[in-house]
């Protein structure tokens, strides 16, 4: 229980989320998301892609009714920043219709409510994004909403929501065969294409301090101080062979399921964090890879120069990240980055 507690940490959680109540696909766009910025098993490859460290995206609560939506941000810790916001449309193939086809754009506007039952009044919306958008085709169209993020982040009260028009060009009425989105649907009553494309927003945050308690002190142990250390087993020969052997990477397999996370954790199913065993002897080698005080601690140690002086320890020297695709407590996809997960090399 102590070590799930500390590995908790790492992941920037007290308690793990519990799994949703029902079979939810997560949105496209977020797994599409994953598969850029990680590979398989979670390590980042490409690492500039995400602007912050936490990717959280919300569905919307009213099935997009008279194109008004709604997104609880409570998850949303006080200590992550916000540095950007978007909202996620999916635009359907349009209608065929009879007759010459003369719209071929259409003007798109995303506004901030500000009065929820009078938006149309004055001083009753704000707005935040506004395009042409071509009547042909079909995808995913994004706009930036993240000032109104940050407002209902500092005041959870200001939430009323957001409202989106379509007109013809100059403002004129259009025919709104013209121009068509998915709409969400009730649990169990869309179709699975449906529900991974249903209008969501994302919020990149940066939240400072993810699990740097325990990787600042990586070499101690998680288990609780009073717990005996086991002693090593096996023949003495095979013990001296073990710590001959010289510094290297060996795997260490971390299995979400076994740990009793699966139910949560959409990717990776787990990963490969790897870990460094063997010996430094002296002199240390170039291929070895040693810092200076290394280097300096080899020397001393193998001169006895100082009472005390252990040889170096086989550490890693280069880390990498993993990524996590995961449900939180209100059931929101959320894509997280934690730095120096992986032992890269020893």
């Amino acid at each position: 229980a102590e070590a799930l507690k500390r590995l908790l940490e790492v992941f920037g959680m007290e308690d793990p989320p519990p799994p949703p109540a029902h079979f939810k696909q997560p949105p496209q766009y977020m797994v599409d998301l994953f598969n850029t910025v990680a590979n398989a098993d979670g390590v980042t490859k490409n690492p500039d892609i995400l602007e912050g460290n936490t990717v959280r995206s919300f569905l919307d609560k009213t099935h997009g009714e008279n194109m008004r939506f709604l997104f609880i941000l409570s998850s949303v810790a006080k200590s992550e920043k916000i540095l950007t916001a978007e909202l996620h449309l999916f635009r359907l193939w349009p209608r065929a219709t009879d007759g010459p086809k003369r719209h071929h754009f259409c003007q798109v506007s995303v506004y901030q409510v500000l009065e929820k039952n009078k938006p149309d009044a004055p001083g009753g919306k704000k707005l935040l994004a506004a395009r042409l958008v071509s009547l042909q085709g079909s995808g995913w169209e994004v706009f930036a909403i993240t000032q109104a993020v940050r407002d209902w982040t500092e005041d959870e009260s200001s939430n009323q929501g957001l409202l989106v028009t379509v007109q013809g060009l100059g403002g004129s009425p259009l025919d709104p065969s013209l121009l068509q989105w998915l709409q969400p649907k009730p649990v169990g009553r869309g179709s699975r294409g449906a529900a991974l494309r249903s209008p969501f927003f994302q919020v990149c945050v940066m939240a400072n301090g993810i699990g740097s308690s325990f990787l600042a002190d990586s070499q101690a142990p998680i288990l609780p101080a009073k717990m005996p250390v086991p002693k090593l087993t096996g023949p003495r020969s095979t013990r001296s062979l073990d710590r001959l052997q010289p510094c290297q990477r060996h795997p260490l397999s971390v299995d979400f399921e076994e740990i009793g996370w699966s139910g949560w954790i959409i990717s990776p199913r787990g990963y490969n964090a790897y870990h460094c065993k063997g010996s430094c002897p002296f002199p240390l080698g170039e291929n070895m890879r040693p810092t200076n005080h290394a280097t300096v601690q080899s020397i001393i140690n193998a001169l006895k120069l100082s009472e005390g002086v252990s040889s170096p320890c086989c550490v890693p020297d280069k880390l990498y990240s993993i990524n996590l695709l995961y449900f939180d407590d209100d059931e929101n996809v959320v894509l997280k980055q934690y730095d120096d997960m992986v032992a890269g090399s020893c």
